[in-house]
């Protein structure tokens, strides 16, 4: 993380940031679908939904295609909005706003967008009430091959991503899915690829469900017909459901963490892994803070605090991926804890400051 680039930031936690997630991928490879799925399966969110490529949007009430800025109220208290890319940091500063009360910021973005351009402008950003939410790139499993062949571009923007949705896996046979996975996997690495079909993956993988109430929103525009329609192809009890569960898998210690491995652990995440958060005590002579911190796909943030009153010390983590191994992805986490009988030197937390705002 370059210094400088957060500013204000302190005026926010990171934990209390709207994540912003932009979510990219070919033409037709259904990037809107799962936008849709999203907007219909989560309860309690406010999304603000940023569309950068109106015309594709099969939305009824999206008839107002090409009216740049128009912000429309969705039924179940999510907004919708459609931006030029020059104007998403506008954007972002009306959404981010406290009035609106906004969870999470979805940028659905135009099949032919330049994903680094996006993701600069988001962790670039000098609003200090949003952070970068991760990059998804939804794949074709059926068009990827041929799409990849006439535009190698492609390969480039999915080494970028923080999570690779395999979409449509249904229209592949199982043999073909596998060895596409292979090789994606060959090209991402450790970045997650999670296998569905319509765009069906779960809002919790994503971003935090908060648990309340979804507020009552004036509506401008009716979606109601959006949010309760569903494809009839899912009706066939022939048709072939496919999609990946994703795994969260939480880690708490009353004996303080060594800073090093810690680091080290986030920086050479387990296969699977997406996000990870929490706050960690740190076995470091005169250390009396606590470190909170978020990591999407590789992009990690330190945020150092005073504990409050009355806080018991300790560390809490919350790991969230796809094909995340619970039982060896906590015995890492075990390796993190200091054992030894003294306190480590302040230099063990470079590596935490390397991350930390400034």
């Amino acid at each position: 993380m370059a210094s400088g680039i957060f500013g204000s930031t302190r005026l926010v936690r990171v934990a209390d940031r709207i994540p912003v997630l932009i979510v990219a991928g070919f033409l037709g490879s259904g990037k809107t679908t799962l936008l849709n799925h999203l907007l219909r399966n989560t309860r309690g969110t406010r999304i603000g939904v940023v569309v950068n490529d109106f015309g594709s949007i099969n939305i009824d009430a999206m008839l107002v295609a090409g009216q740049v800025d128009a912000m429309v109220s969705l039924g179940n208290g999510c907004v919708c909005c459609a931006v030029d890319v020059s104007e998403l940091d506008d954007m972002f500063a009306t959404l981010s706003e406290p009035r609106n009360r906004i969870d999470v910021i979805v940028v659905e973005a135009s099949g032919l967008a330049e994903p680094r351009n996006l993701i600069r402008m988001v962790v670039a950003s000098a609003n200090p009430r949003i952070r970068y939410g991760g990059l998804v790139e939804v794949v074709d499993a059926e068009q990827f091959p041929a799409s990849r062949d006439r535009h190698p571009e492609l390969a480039t923007h999915l080494r970028l991503a923080d999570l690779v949705v395999l979409n449509k896996a249904d229209r592949v046979p199982a043999a073909d899915l596998a060895d596409l996975r292979g090789d994606l996997t060959e090209l991402v690495g450790q970045v997650p690829v999670y296998a569905t079909t319509h765009g069906r993956i779960e809002p919790g993988l994503l971003f935090d469900e908060p648990l309340r109430e979804a507020s009552t929103v004036a509506e401008q525009l009716s979606f109601d017909e959006l949010l309760s329609d569903h494809d009839h192809e899912h009706d066939d009890p022939g048709h072939r459901h496919l999609h990946d569960d994703y795994t969260s898998v939480s880690f708490g210690s009353e004996q303080d963490l060594d800073p090093r491995r810690l680091v080290d652990f986030l920086e050479d995440p387990p296969a699977g892994l997406f996000r990870a958060k929490g706050f960690a005590a740190f076995a470091v002579a005169g250390e009396r803070r606590k470190f909170g911190f978020h990591l999407v796909g590789r992009h990690l943030v330190f945020e150092p605090s005073a504990w409050s009153r009355g806080e018991s010390r300790g560390s809490q983590l919350v790991l969230i991926g796809a094909g995340l191994d619970p039982d060896t992805t906590r015995k890492r986490l075990h390796d993190t804890v200091h054992t030894g009988a003294e306190p480590l030197d302040p230099q063990a937390l470079l590596g935490v400051w390397r991350y930390t705002p400034h």
